[in-house]
């Protein structure tokens, strides 16, 4: 072996001996982990603002089906209701009576004049980022024909303006679609 090769591969087994890391090979590492790192918050947030919008209009779905199962095993007309609560945010209620014979209070709490019985109560607090559209009337569910009058569009949107609608139509079921494609949506 030539002096040359020897003092060659002594310097190698030199350099493959010593453990660990310098500063810039650290600093380097500690900077490529802080630009993948800022490109991932925004998509987090966007996930998780796609599944609080999916979240709500599930629950709305489920209240829609409640509504229109409970009218027909009850055998008595049933009223789905939507309020919109002091401070921001909404509420959703499933009960009997008249029109307005229940009346959100908050808290996840509700009020019902004599005669209504609260079957449901879904809250969507302002602090949550998203809320649904508030409906003129109460939709009433038909307990002798199992239908929805009238047919309605209810909207929940988020704070940053995405939303998902939710099309009611008047056998109650309910077809979710969105403006933006959003939360995974088709779009409408």
């Amino acid at each position: 072996m030539t002096t040359a090769a020897a003092s060659s591969a002594r310097r190698l087994s030199d350099r493959t001996s010593h453990c660990g890391l310098t500063l810039v090979e650290l600093m380097s590492a500690v900077c490529i982990g802080l630009v993948l790192l800022g490109q991932a918050v925004p998509s987090l947030r966007a996930l998780r603002q796609d599944q609080l919008l999916r979240s709500v209009a599930d629950t709305v779905n489920a209240d829609v089906h409640f509504a229109r199962s409970a009218a027909l095993a009850n055998d008595r007309n049933v009223r789905l209701a939507v309020q919109a609560l002091p401070g921001g945010g909404s509420c959703t209620m499933v009960h009997t009576g008249a029109a307005n014979a229940c009346e959100c209070t908050g808290g996840g709490l509700a009020r019902c004049d004599a005669g209504a019985q609260l079957l449901r109560l879904s809250e969507q607090p302002s602090a949550g980022g998203a809320a649904l559209t508030t409906v003129d009337k109460s939709l009433i569910f038909d307990a002798s024909k199992g239908t929805i009058t009238p047919t309605a569009t209810l909207v929940v949107a988020d704070r940053d303006g995405r939303s998902v609608r939710q099309i009611i139509n008047i056998m109650g079921r309910v077809r979710a679609c969105s403006p933006t494609g959003a939360a995974g949506f088709s779009r409408c």
